[in-house]
């Protein structure tokens, strides 16, 4: 799959298209099935299928702060996207033009000029242009006025609830990581850089790594969690704690994890860390004795786990 991040780059580039439209913050069942919906009639219409979204959220954007948090990273994304059979990602900023293009404008510049649609995908609640004015059923009616078809995917249930972006970081940040995983089809994962951190686990016995947590991103429910660390792809169990460690100090959040098995020195190498289960909310110990005892009976609750 290209990554594109220029509408003139995908003007240039693009001969004819089948377009997934949203922002697929998540990529939840709702967005998968748009997205194959989108593969499968560019591959019956001999066309490229595309998927168009933006590189930074609109809400953001118009609020001049982060209101909306990440779900996923660029890379991660565009992963999962490229696993779906998408041809190309045009993953562009919403900028100004973006922000005041009326409908019209928005269909002529980006799906007929730029990205030459033949068919348009997008889901039941599907809004564009200034002030979000375009909904689907201007959408087909912009087709039939410039010569592209339009597919509306209906509302995807889960668990009998409809699944959303909004629902997929409810449920991280409540870290109910098992319905999280019937939303969307995979586990929540966290992916970093090993960072030196405080080394209070090796003295009390259980040594860990640590991941710095980024503010912008959707993160879980302060808590320790049954996990999965994968070290140069290889898969060990593990037990992470996500949170502030009331009991040894003021810190800020991070996710530190007990690699069960692995011995050597991960500093400064990229882990990827994946969320299982919640075994128990973050809490306050009354000495590093109490909190040294409770890892432990985490530990075991979490090699334990049948996973």
């Amino acid at each position: 799959m290209k990554i594109i991040n220029y509408l003139d780059d995908a003007q240039r580039i693009l001969e004819s298209s089948v377009v997934a439209l949203g922002n697929f913050d998540g990529i939840h069942k709702g967005h998968q099935a748009l997205i194959k919906e989108a593969v499968k009639l560019a591959q019956e219409k001999n066309c490229s299928s595309v998927v168009f979204t933006f590189s930074n959220h609109p809400l953001n954007v118009l609020s001049k702060k982060t209101v909306v948090k990440n779900i996923l990273d660029l890379d991660a994304k565009a992963q999962i996207i490229e696993d779906l059979g998408v041809d190309y990602m045009v993953n562009v900023a919403f900028n100004e033009f973006m922000r005041t293009s009326e409908p019209d404008v928005f269909v002529k510049r980006c799906l007929v000029k730029s990205l030459k649609a033949k068919h348009v995908v997008c889901g039941f609640n599907y809004s564009f242009g200034y002030m979000a004015k375009g909904n689907p059923a201007m959408l087909k009616d912009f087709g039939a006025e410039y010569g592209f078809d339009v597919s509306i995917i209906p509302e995807v249930d889960v668990l009998g609830e409809a699944v959303s972006s909004t629902r997929i970081r409810k449920l991280i940040g409540e870290g109910n990581m098992k319905d999280y995983l019937e939303c969307v089809g995979r586990r929540y994962k966290l992916k970093g850089r090993v960072i030196e951190g405080q080394k209070v686990g090796r003295t009390i016995g259980f040594p860990t790594i640590n991941l710095n947590l980024l503010e912008e991103y959707a993160l879980p429910l302060n808590g320790v969690y049954v996990t999965k660390t994968y070290v140069n792809n290889t898969e060990f169990k593990s037990v992470t704690n996500v949170g502030i460690k009331p009991t040894l100090g003021s810190f800020a959040k991070n996710a530190e994890t007990h690699i069960f098995g692995f011995e050597g020195d991960l500093y400064g190498q990229i882990v990827e860390v994946e969320f299982i289960d919640l075994l128990r909310p973050e809490r306050l110990f009354n000495n590093i004795e109490e909190l040294a005892a409770q890892i432990e009976q985490d530990c075991l609750d979490a090699k334990a786990y049948k996973c």
